[in-house]
C-alpha cells in the first residue's frame, strides 16, 4: 500500500515489463517503493517551496501503455537546419520513422535506450544507479520505474562529433498521459560533441525526463534544450553531470512551453581543471508556472562555474530561479559566478528568485546577484522618440533582454535556430 494518496494512482498502476533483465526488474519496483514513500514533494521543502504543484495533483496521468511512436509527424517546426543525427520520440517511445541518425564516425554510439539495453546494458545500469531513486528526488525514482525509452549518446576517448546530435521529444494529443524517459550521455577522454534537445507537443500530457551525463578527463558537451511543450502540458527533468578533470560542460536552457514546468540541473566537478557554463531563459505568459533549480557542486579544487539565466513573465505567469553553488572545503581557487535577472510585463506577474553561495572553502572568487524589475522607461521613451511605435519598442526592448543570454552560443545554425523560437514567442505576444 502506497505511504502518500496521491501516489496510489502510479503504484496501483505498475506492471511487470516481459522480457526484462532481472536487475531492471528489481531497480524498477525498488524505485516505485521509494517514490511511494516520498510521495509528492510539498512547500515545506526548500527546494520545492516556490513551485506549484497543483496542476499535478487535480490530475492523474497514467503512464503510456504502448507509445504512438508515428503519431506526431511534422517535426519540421522543430528540426534543426543542416546535417545532423536526429532521434525523435513520440510519447516516450521512438520514431524511427521520423529519425535519422544517418552514419556515425568511428567511436561514437547513438540509439534509443530500449535498443541500448540490448546493445550496452552497461551504459544503462550505471545511469541508473545515479537517477534519483535515492535521495529525495521522488519523480526521478517514478520515472527509473516507469521509463520507457531515451537515448544514449557514448563517445570513444578522442572521438569527434562534427554534426550536432538532434533529439527531438514529442507528446502527442489525446486523453491525460505521461511518457517517462531515461537519457544517458557518455563523453570519453578528449572526446567532443554537441547535443540539442527540443521537448514539444500538444494535449494535457506529463513529460518526466532523467538525464545522466559524465564527461571523462579533457570531454567538452555543447547541450542546447529548448523546451517548449504543449499549453496544457507538464514537464519535469532532472539533469544530473559529473565532470573529471579539465572537462568541459556548456548547457543552453530555453523555456518557453508547458503550463507547468520544471527543470533541475545539477553539475558536480570530479576533477580539477572543469568548468561549466550555464545558461538560458524562461519566457511565460498566461498562468505559467516554470522552475528552474540549479546546483553546482565544487567538490575539487581550481574548478570555474559561469551562471546567467535570464526571466521574461507576462500576464499571471510565475517564473522560478534557484541557483545554488556549494564550494567545499578542499575546493580551493574555486571561481564562481552566478546571476538572474528577470523583467515583469504585467502587474500580475511575478517571480522568486533565490540564488544562493555555500563556501566553505578560504581561497577562491564567488559571487551572485539577482534582480527583478520591469521595462526602463527612458529606453522606451528613447525608441518612441525616434518613430517607433510604443507596442514595437516593448517587444525591441524585450527581445533585447532576453538575447543577451544567446551570447553564451557559439554563432552558426543552432544558435539562428534558438533565436528563432525566442522571435516566435514574442511574435506570437504582439499579435492582435
Amino acid at each position: 500500500m502506497a505511504a502518500h494518496a496521491e501516489t496510489a494512482p502510479y503504484v496501483d498502476a505498475f506492471r511487470a515489463r516481459a522480457g526484462e533483465p532481472p536487475w531492471l526488474a528489481a531497480r524498477r519496483a525498488a524505485s516505485l517503493d521509494h517514490f511511494a514513500a516520498l510521495g509528492f514533494p510539498t512547500r515545506r521543502e526548500e527546494a520545492w517551496r516556490f513551485t506549484d504543484l497543483r496542476p499535478l495533483e487535480r490530475a492523474i496521468f497514467p503512464p503510456v501503455a504502448a507509445p504512438l511512436r508515428g503519431a506526431a509527424g511534422d517535426i519540421a517546426r522543430w528540426r534543426l537546419p543542416g546535417v545532423t543525427h536526429r532521434i525523435v520520440l513520440v510519447d516516450g517511445g521512438f520514431a524511427p520513422d521520423l529519425s535519422a541518425i544517418g552514419t556515425l564516425p568511428h567511436g561514437v554510439y547513438l540509439a534509443p535506450t530500449a535498443r541500448a539495453l540490448v546493445e550496452r546494458p552497461a551504459l544503462v545500469e550505471a545511469a541508473l544507479a545515479d537517477g534519483g531513486e535515492t535521495g529525495r528526488q521522488p519523480f526521478a525514482a517514478l520515472n527509473a520505474a516507469y521509463f520507457t525509452d531515451g537515448f544514449v549518446l557514448a563517445l570513444e576517448p578522442g572521438a569527434v562529433l562534427e554534426a550536432p546530435v538532434e533529439v527531438i521529444h514529442l507528446g502527442s494529443a489525446g486523453a491525460a498521459r505521461s511518457h517517462h524517459l531515461r537519457c544517458v550521455v557518455q563523453l570519453g577522454a578528449g572526446s567532443r560533441a554537441q547535443l540539442v534537445e527540443t521537448c514539444a507537443g500538444d494535449g494535457p500530457y506529463w513529460t518526466n525526463m532523467v538525464t545522466a551525463i559524465h564527461l571523462h578527463e579533457d570531454a567538452a558537451l555543447v547541450h542546447v534544450r529548448i523546451e517548449d511543450e504543449g499549453q496544457q502540458a507538464l514537464h519535469f527533468s532532472l539533469l544530473r553531470a559529473s565532470l573529471d578533470r579539465a572537462a568541459h560542460y556548456d548547457a543552453f536552457a530555453l523555456t518557453l512551453g508547458a503550463r507547468l514546468s520544471r527543470q533541475d540541473i545539477q553539475v558536480r566537478f570530479d576533477g580539477p581543471g572543469a568548468a561549466c557554463d550555464l545558461a538560458g531563459a524562461f519566457l511565460l505568459r498566461g498562468e505559467q508556472e516554470a522552475t528552474t533549480a540549479i546546483v553546482v557542486d565544487h567538490a575539487v579544487p581550481q574548478c570555474t562555474t559561469r551562471e546567467l539565466f535570464k526571466g521574461v513573465v507576462d500576464d499571471r505567469a510565475h517564473g522560478v530561479f534557484l541557483g545554488r553553488i556549494v564550494v567545499r572545503p578542499d575546493a580551493q581557487k574555486s571561481d564562481a559566478q552566478q546571476v538572474n535577472r528577470n523583467l515583469l510585463l504585467s502587474r500580475r506577474a511575478a517571480v522568486d528568485t533565490k540564488p544562493e553561495l555555500e563556501i566553505l572553502a578560504d581561497d577562491v572568487k564567488c559571487s551572485h546577484g539577482a534582480t527583478v524589475g520591469d521595462l526602463e522607461e527612458e529606453s522606451l521613451f528613447y525608441l518612441r522618440t525616434r518613430g517607433i511605435p510604443e507596442g514595437e519598442a516593448r517587444q525591441l526592448l524585450v527581445e533585447a533582454f532576453a538575447a543577451e543570454t544567446l551570447d553564451r552560443l557559439a554563432p552558426g545554425p543552432v544558435r539562428v535556430h534558438v533565436a528563432s523560437h525566442l522571435t516566435r514567442w514574442l511574435g506570437a505576444g504582439s499579435a492582435p
